[in-house]
């Protein structure tokens, strides 16, 4: 008697299910590489000059690193982290932005014993639970910079300066408005929110949800906030400025005249504020000249309580980051084209399998020699290599069959004009060179 109970066996008749990628999580296909690699490289060389050295922090941290850190008022904290418990029971959360990570690591690895300021720079993957949309994804990169150890409104200007130039290396500074602000020093901005709590109560039936919550929590961020509403009471709202002690006045007019003296364009916003809770004292965005806050690039700010908050010593800060995808969407909008450092110079095509072993090592010394080599290494025909070596787009085609390998020579043919040469074999390298350009080999030692 046969067992039909199990209803568990796989019916082969039917197709496996295809898998889609997460909403909100995309892939980085080669050519977004080509567009990631020239950022990198643009965050790289100005970091490297600046003297700012590169760290990486792990993607999970305890949630208490952002909790305490950004502060559980934040929409970052109470609506967006990725959060979950270990089997030991732990709360650990992929983190959401690279500031609180840097200055648990900077407590951790006891960096206050090194001369100060410390100064770091990254490039992190990210995850918050938002909304997708145009610029914006549940996983995302950012390059950062840190500057750990100093109060000085010259350490703030340089760092914003630095990330100006970046946007000038890349060619889409022009697209920006840099927005500055500044929330004053801790006791300066306890007094403003008690001024703010003041004006906004009584108004309460007028504020959205969420910012009816922010009220108590954190009444800075009413003033952020894009619901009309909000926004005409915000404009009646009091103002930073009248608030400001001497001392934050004093180092908020030096901000402005450092940035001046560094040829960086400005705007002053007294209502930019930042959605997290450890800021002081200056604050910075470049807004989208098109979009203006609504798609922000990136920005920063003073951070002087956070490594106390995080349990370090008092110890001032300043850091900024910027959304690496949303920089390669402006990249793409301004037409502005990577240049194809992946492309393949050189294909090798060939037939035999004599010819086979020789194709196998010319194309580790073509490759060894700076040349972007593909070699077909199937047993397809002559002219099916030709049809590849014509899709992959390469300008030139060394051929290899069983009378040039009796001959020692090999064929060179020009695909752009369907021309071909016939050359001595111990000169196919410096023949392929001196076609692609010495300028356009890819040479790379360790430590360059």
């Amino acid at each position: 008697m046969s067992d039909t109970s199990n209803t568990d066996i796989l019916d082969i008749s039917q197709s496996p299910k295809k898998f889609q990628s997460l909403r909100g999580f995309t892939d980085h296909l080669p050519e977004d590489h080509e567009y990631f690699t020239l950022i990198k490289k643009a965050v790289r060389h100005r970091a490297r000059q600046a003297g700012l050295r590169r760290i990486s922090t792990p993607l999970l941290e305890e949630t208490g690193v952002f909790t305490r850190g950004l502060g559980e008022s934040t929409d970052v904290v109470s609506k967006e982290m990725f959060t979950m418990t270990s089997r030991s029971g732990k709360s650990m959360s992929l983190k959401p932005e690279g500031t609180a990570g840097v200055v648990r690591a900077y407590i951790e690895h006891g960096m206050h014993t090194l001369p100060q300021p410390v100064q770091f720079y990254y490039i992190e993957p990210h995850f918050r639970y938002d909304r997708p949309q145009k610029g914006r994804f549940r996983q995302f990169h950012q390059y950062g910079f840190e500057v750990i150890g100093e109060r000085d409104a010259s350490v703030d200007a340089q760092v914003i300066h630095i990330s100006w130039k970046i946007l000038k290396d890349l060619g889409i500074a022009e697209r920006f408005d840099l927005q500055i602000n500044t929330l004053g020093t801790p006791s300066a901005r306890a007094d403003y929110i008690l001024a703010l709590k003041n004006y906004f109560y009584g108004k309460e039936r007028h504020l959205c949800s969420d910012c009816q919550n922010r009220l108590e929590s954190n009444p800075l961020r009413i003033l952020d906030c894009k619901e009309e509403d909000c926004q005409i009471l915000s404009s009646l709202a009091p103002k930073m400025q009248e608030y400001l002690d001497a001392e934050s006045k004093d180092f908020y007019e030096k901000l402005k005249e450092y940035l001046q003296e560094l040829d960086v364009p400005f705007y002053e916003n007294t209502r930019l504020v930042r959605g997290l809770d450890y800021y002081s004292d200056t604050v910075f965005e470049y807004w989208d000249r098109t979009q203006g806050a609504q798609n922000a690039i990136g920005g920063g700010g003073r951070y002087d309580g956070l490594v106390e908050k995080l349990g370090g010593q008092h110890t001032p800060a300043f850091g900024c980051a910027f959304g690496v995808e949303r920089v390669m969407m402006h990249l793409k909008e301004a037409g502005i084209t990577p240049p194809p450092k992946d492309r393949i110079h050189v294909f090798i095509a060939q037939l035999g399998e004599e010819a086979k072993k020789k194709a196998m090592r010319l194309v580790s010394d073509l490759r060894e020699n700076g040349i972007h080599t593909m070699g077909a290494m199937g047993k397809s025909s002559m002219k099916a290599q030709l049809k590849m070596a014509d899709k992959f787009g390469v300008d030139w085609t060394v051929i290899l069959g069983e009378v040039e390998v009796r001959n020692h020579t090999a064929i060179i043919r020009d695909m752009a004009h369907g021309r071909q040469e016939i050359v001595k074999m111990e000169t196919v390298i410096p023949e392929i060179i001196a076609r692609v350009g010495k300028e356009n080999v890819d040479i790379y030692q360790l430590g360059e």
